[in-house]
C-alpha cells in the first residue's frame, strides 16, 4: 500500500471524527525535501519557496511539479533530471 491516508480519512469519516485540516500524510515529506533542494539549487528561501508535490511516496511515484515551484524558476534539462530524482529519492 503506498497511499494510507485515504484509508485513514476513509476510517475517521466511518467514525465522524474526519477533519481534513488535520490529517497529512507522507507526502508532506516530500514537499518539504521539495522546497529545500529548489531554494538551495536556486539561491531562494526555504521557507518562502513551495513546490507541490503529487502522487505516492515511494520513489517513481513521487511527482515535484518544478514548473509550479514559487518564486518561479527555470531549469536545464539536467538541473530538473538532478532535481526530480533527489526529490524522489531523498538524496
Amino acid at each position: 500500500v503506498n497511499s494510507t491516508v485515504p484509508i485513514a480519512a476513509e476510517v475517521l469519516k466511518q467514525r465522524g471524527v474526519y477533519n481534513p485540516k488535520k490529517l497529512f500524510g507522507v507526502t508532506t515529506l516530500d514537499v518539504c525535501r521539495a522546497r529545500t533542494f529548489v531554494a538551495e539549487a536556486k539561491g531562494f528561501d526555504p521557507v518562502k519557496t513551495t513546490v507541490p508535490v503529487i502522487g505516492g511516496h515511494a520513489g517513481t511515484t513521487i511527482v515535484p511539479l518544478l514548473s509550479q515551484s514559487n518564486p518561479g524558476a527555470t531549469f536545464s534539462d539536467e538541473e530538473r533530471d538532478a532535481l526530480t530524482h533527489r526529490i524522489m529519492f531523498g538524496g
